[in-house]
């Protein structure tokens, strides 16, 4: 997927009113700075290798935390947070393990979220 093609489906995405109020805070804001978005990439990738990639995730739909992390805070805003919310939003479906494609994917569309949010400031999108 193209970045274009990227971009259209966070927006998307963000425009479901419980994944909108999600917004980097300045704990994760200050998280990022210090460590920068390869480090965030490397995250997501062991976070969603750990949490989200296996056929039957352990505590699915309650596997990621709310925040204190911009990976975190990303997978709720994306919908990648649960394979239910994965299934629904971005068509990958339940009950199989991530391919490496579609885990490439997932931390595409989560690191995406983060550089979009990183550049947008400190104030929320409207």
């Amino acid at each position: 997927m193209d970045q274009d093609q990227l971009d259209a489906r966070i927006e998307r995405i963000g425009r479901i009113p419980f994944r909108a109020k999600f917004h980097l805070r300045p704990v994760e804001r200050e998280y990022l700075a210090s460590r920068g978005m390869a480090v965030m990439r490397q995250h997501a990738r062991d976070f969603i290798d750990t949490r989200l990639a296996p056929a039957f995730p352990e505590k699915d739909g309650k596997q990621t935390p709310w925040g204190g992390h911009p990976v975190f805070r990303a997978q709720h805003a994306t919908a990648t947070c649960c394979r239910t919310c994965l299934q629904i939003n971005h068509g990958i479906p339940k009950g199989h393990e991530l391919t490496p494609r579609e885990r490439e994917y997932v931390v595409d569309v989560i690191t995406r979220w983060i550089e979009l949010e990183a550049q947008r400031g400190s104030s929320p999108r409207r």
